[in-house]
């Protein structure tokens, strides 16, 4: 049973930056995709940004691009989602997720099976 275990977060100002990293373990065989989600409250979950481990393809949400970085150790089990420039509307909670095989929607929520407890995240203006 695959384990996904979060750190980062908190609280930082407008144009601040955060980094948080999402370690797995439980697995024989490395995930094909590890991601960042958000949701903010009263909004549904949005996909922020996803890492194809193998080929380190990286996917981002037009709203993040040019300041979220998403990358993975050489291991490839640990995924870091590197955030700069943060704005007030990025605060939300940040859950990492792991998916095994190919998807043509690696932003997708609904692709995942395993997911981290999540990580608050607040900008203040």
């Amino acid at each position: 049973q695959a384990h996904l275990v979060q750190s980062g977060g908190g609280s930082v100002q407008t144009g601040g930056s955060l980094r948080l990293s999402c370690a797995a373990s439980g697995y024989t065989v490395k995930p094909y995709y590890m991601a960042w989600f958000r949701q903010a409250p009263g909004k549904e979950r949005e996909g922020v940004a996803c890492i194809q481990s193998h080929s380190q393809t990286t996917y981002y949400a037009d709203s993040v691009k040019g300041r979220f970085t998403i990358s993975q150790n050489g291991a490839e089990d640990t995924a870091f989602l590197a955030m700069n420039n943060l704005k007030p509307e990025d605060t939300a909670m940040y859950y990492c997720a792991a998916r095994w095989e190919f998807s043509w929607y690696p932003l997708r929520g609904d692709e995942y099976d395993y997911w981290g407890r999540g990580t608050q995240v607040t900008v203040s203006s």
